[in-house]
């Protein structure tokens, strides 16, 4: 009797060494928790939306008038953002309706080029072979997408 005594006995003790260790992981994973949720969390929202307005004196002739191009200055766009940034551009030919470029709108094509410091839009026929007339004023939306 004495034997098995001693058995249960250590095997008490075995199961107490696991409760202790048990608690002892558990305070420390809830002081982790808690640092962890102290810590200031930060929204960045990188985006940045831009209007310019295109006027018909803005368009240059190319191609004895096959196809056209304005340019419009972005200091936003330097070289780092030309390289790792995103550009979405919007046109709207009346009041609120904007549509994203590359588009084909009334049998012209748009689309449009970045490099540092400027947006280049150019437009030409949608066959690639007629002589365009470049649009009224128009606006332009542009979306500066940062990539970090």
């Amino acid at each position: 009797m004495q034997l098995s005594a001693l058995f249960f006995r250590h095997q008490y003790t075995g199961l107490s060494c696991i409760n202790v260790m048990k608690k002892s992981v558990f305070l420390f994973a809830m002081s982790i928790m808690l640092l962890g949720a102290g810590c200031k969390k930060e929204y960045i929202v990188p985006n940045r939306t831009i209007f310019a307005t295109l006027n018909p004196g803005n368009w240059i002739k190319l191609d004895g008038g096959r196809s056209y191009t304005a340019s419009i200055n972005m200091p936003e766009i330097d070289n780092n953002f030309n390289d790792y940034g995103g550009v979405l551009v919007y046109i709207s030919f009346d009041n609120g309706t904007y549509e994203q470029i590359p588009q084909v709108y009334n049998g012209v094509s748009y689309s449009y080029l970045t490099r540092s410091g400027q947006i280049v839009l150019e437009i030409q026929s949608s066959d690639g072979i007629g002589t365009v007339t470049p649009p009224g004023s128009v606006k332009v939306k542009i979306v500066l997408i940062e990539s970090l």
